[in-house]
């Protein structure tokens, strides 16, 4: 299998030098748009696809993002590894603004996203005990190295509904729950990752101190959107080294993602939702 990079994040990271033969693609899907057209590619000779999480322009919010919708695009045009670039706010000292965090375990607190692609007609159950890959955590976390940033590799990511930021009662609860950042955009989107079979590595930049920081107060928006500006330039040069650790021939996952359906879906094969079937036939049609 040939390695495909899929990167999902924010506008300021795709525009990277020596990528070949660019263009956006329209993917329909069964779940609706996706939140924009894809931009594939070629990286030093690796296939790769970027997706605007928000939209160009940021038109969705953290809850309107089409969660399932993007995952089915990436998978749809062969994606074999998602790297997932995001903006957090900090929950610990020692991880200050500007740092870059792989997170390798969530705290899910949303509650008004579509989470599985699985349903009524076709149940399944995939572990998510370990929802991220850690060789691909690896292989971020060297990137970042490379691209000059400190890095700090695992950490437990606090996924809020927003758009609101959090209350400080909130943000002092979280770190007592033992989260080290916080963010809107981490679920559902690991979770259908690991649904899909793709492996997933979370790439998180510190912008702020949340609100339990006596000496920063309040969020910042403005200091949030000045610390995203200066991360652009590190996030690209992130993606630009991937493509180098991670080689064009894709071995088998060491950990299964690529294999986390085999035994998860409990639906008689006579019980199953034709039409809920043929919806999942691309990101379950191995098992389906």
């Amino acid at each position: 299998m040939q390695t495909m990079i899929g990167v999902i994040g924010g506008s300021g990271v795709y525009q990277i030098e020596g990528l070949e033969g660019a263009s956006w693609v329209k993917v329909p899907t069964p779940w609706g748009k996706p939140s924009d057209e894809v931009l594939v590619g070629r990286l030093h000779g690796i296939p790769i696809a970027f997706l605007p999480r928000h939209g160009r322009g940021h038109v969705h919010s953290p809850s309107s993002v089409p969660y399932r919708a993007n995952i089915h695009a990436l998978k749809s045009l062969g994606v074999t590894d998602v790297v997932a670039v995001s903006a957090v706010g900090s929950l610990r000292e020692d991880f200050a603004p500007g740092d870059f965090v792989i997170v390798d375990q969530y705290i899910d607190r949303t509650i008004a996203r579509e989470k599985s692609f699985f349903g009524p007609g076709c149940a399944a159950h995939v572990s998510v005990a370990h929802p991220t890959c850690p060789r691909l955590g690896a292989a971020a976390a060297d990137a970042a190295r490379q691209a000059g940033v400190k890095v700090h590799q695992g950490a437990t990511y606090l996924a809020m509904e927003g758009p609101q930021f959090s209350t400080l009662a909130e943000s002092r609860l979280y770190r007592q729950w033992g989260a080290d950042v916080i963010g809107m955009t981490g679920m559902p989107e690991a979770k259908l990752a690991r649904e899909a079979e793709l492996c997933y590595a979370s790439v998180a930049m510190v912008t702020d101190y949340d609100c339990w920081h006596e000496d920063h107060g309040a969020v910042d928006v403005a200091q949030v959107i000045a610390t995203l500006t200066a991360n652009a330039g590190h996030a690209r040069a992130l993606v630009a080294a991937l493509p180098a650790l991670l080689g064009p021939d894709r071995a088998p996952c060491p950990h299964g993602c690529d294999r986390a359906l085999t035994h998860a879906v409990m639906t008689a094969p006579d019980k199953r939702d034709p039409d809920l079937v043929a919806a999942l036939s691309v990101v379950a049609g191995r098992v389906l």
